[in-house]
């Protein structure tokens, strides 16, 4: 990508007179030589103009394959050019959401089990059934919303739910419509209707104040057999800092409060602190998460809440089980509320919780079983179904990947065989002059899969022979490969779809053989010239 102008017209040369048609006499090499050879015009007309070449930098040649670059201004910016890259991926992910919806729903089951700890013994045995505990589910509640694009700037949302709690229960389902009315807020209306609460009416509006300050307003008239209850909610925001937002929440209605918090949110960490003086709930609360670095975004959390109701501690974890899936475990240990276990199941934009009550008591084998049972059958699932799992759908998305780019790799593989004919000539001359020299001769090159894991020895490694385009590729003596994957070098095409891959070189300088393994995606510069970099040596 730092190449200069002159650098790319000198290996533009450098290709046409390996690959140009008329420097061939055999019928076959002629017809591969005119096909690369106009594969490198290609790329050189692609490379030799500036939007276009800032146009492959940043995207690749899915960017010079989206629809409007034609009308864009020839003289723009790298920067201006990305922006308007993102415009007209925009404009064509507008026109998909008119034609699609966007689902997200709830499923939540409430579970009573405070027969495991809370009875007592004497009576509890003598019970018709006593030595079995009773579990319930004693409360369910299932949501669904979807979105309906109706203009670029119109969306139409339809929701509903449904809602029991031992065995009485009810449902409502409201429809909002959302404008967008410039890039700085937007308006909804809202229109709702329940078994248990009777009809909603209610306006919300969103609206940026400058770049660091927004606020929120909703007001809403809800019809009940007590008569008309009117409320109204306003929230005030301020980014604080690039990490940390700072919220004031002022309700007035039927629960009316205060509430200002505290959002700082990392990569590393998450923090809330928050406030709330109100009818009849008034608490301080503080919480903490901590985010894991590693494949799984793992996460634990820690959080403490005291207020009139009482005291709740709550302590969890959550990890990414699957590409589209996240579980999560908390436990709440609290007075009087007792102890609870709840887990959640988020898949895509579907949300499965349950909270499981398991005694109204702070009994220490509760919270021991709600924290150690989890974790243990957790690493049970983990190993048992949830890797052979994962393990199992990469190997499906990987022979997908494999069967569908087969006909590219042929093509690709026949183009660098095509390739390494063609510099057959070229490669003999080079070897010539750094044999007179003394200079870098490339002895063997494999590139691929290697297999170094002796508990793997049964697999078998997928490498071919690239020396020729290595030895190709040598000027000066010197080979310089740039940070790249190195399928795309001349004579080059990839021998093992979606599987880790390296270049080993045996090469010999100054008379002196070493050997050096390189990473797919690594910078390579042979000979070595500094001190500590590994070279093995032989001989």
């Amino acid at each position: 990508k730092r190449a200069t102008n002159d650098e790319l017209k000198a290996a533009y040369r450098r290709l046409c007179m390996l690959y140009h048609p008329d420097k061939h006499r055999d019928p076959d090499l002629k017809r591969q030589a005119e096909q690369l050879f106009n594969l490198v015009h290609e790329a050189y007309e692609v490379l030799s103009d500036p939007q276009s070449r800032a146009i492959y930098d940043i995207y690749g040649k899915r960017g010079l394959d989206v629809e409007g670059w034609e009308v864009v201004e020839r003289k723009r910016t790298p920067t201006e050019i990305r922006e308007e890259y993102e415009r007209l991926q925009s404009e064509r992910e507008e026109r998909r959401l008119q034609q699609r919806t966007n689902p997200k729903g709830t499923i939540s089951v409430g579970i009573d089990a405070t027969d495991l700890f809370d009875h007592y013994e004497e009576e509890y045995e003598d019970m018709e059934g006593g030595g079995v505990p009773h579990v319930e589910i004693n409360k369910m509640h299932i949501s669904q919303s979807i979105e309906a694009p109706l203009t670029t700037r119109d969306t139409a949302i339809l929701s509903g739910s449904l809602s029991t709690h031992n065995g009485t229960g009810g449902g409502t389902i409201n429809l909002a419509l959302r404008r967008v009315t410039s890039a700085k807020g937007w308006g909804e209306v809202e229109f709702g209707a329940g078994d248990t609460h009777g009809p909603f009416f209610g306006m919300k509006i969103f609206r940026n104040l400058t770049s660091r300050f927004f606020m929120t307003a909703q007001c809403g008239l809800q019809v009940s057999s007590r008569g008309i209850r009117p409320g109204f909610t306003t929230v005030l925001a301020r980014h604080l800092d690039k990490n940390t937002m700072g919220y004031l929440q002022w309700k007035w209605g039927v629960q009316s409060s205060m509430n200002t918090s505290i959002v700082r949110d990392t990569k590393s960490s998450h923090f809330t602190c928050a406030m709330q003086l109100g009818i009849p709930h008034t608490f301080l609360m503080m919480s903490y998460q901590y985010k894991f670095q590693d494949d799984d975004q793992t996460k634990i959390k820690g959080s403490v809440k005291s207020g009139f109701f009482g005291t709740v501690i709550e302590y969890g974890a959550e990890r990414k089980i699957s590409r589209h899936s996240v579980l999560g475990a908390t436990v709440s240990v609290g007075v009087p509320q007792g102890v609870s276990l709840k887990i959640k199941l988020n898949r895509a934009s579907q949300t499965y919780f349950f909270p499981i009550h398991l005694t109204d008591q702070l009994l220490p084998s509760a919270v021991f079983y709600a924290t150690v049972g989890p974790l243990v059958f957790y690493l049970a699932i983990q190993r048992l179904v949830i890797r052979p799992y994962v393990q199992a759908q990469k190997e499906q998305d990987l022979e997908k990947q494999r069967e569908s780019s087969a006909s590219n790799i042929a093509k690709k593989k026949q183009e660098a065989e095509s390739a390494v004919l063609l510099m057959q000539e070229s490669v003999r001359r080079i070897i010539e002059a750094e044999e007179s020299k003394m200079g870098l001769i490339i002895l063997n090159a494999w590139y691929g899969k290697f297999v170094t894991d002796n508990s793997k020895r049964h697999e078998r490694a997928k490498v071919i022979d690239v020396t020729v385009p290595l030895q190709c590729l040598v000027k000066d003596s010197k080979l310089i490969l740039t940070e790249a994957s190195k399928s795309g070098l001349p004579g080059f095409y990839e021998p093992c779809v979606g599987e880790e891959k390296s270049l080993k070189v045996l090469y010999q300088f100054r008379g002196v053989m070493h050997q050096v393994l390189s990473g797919d995606t690594e910078p390579l510069r042979i000979p070595k010239q500094y001190v500590n970099e590994i070279l093995t040596s032989f001989f």
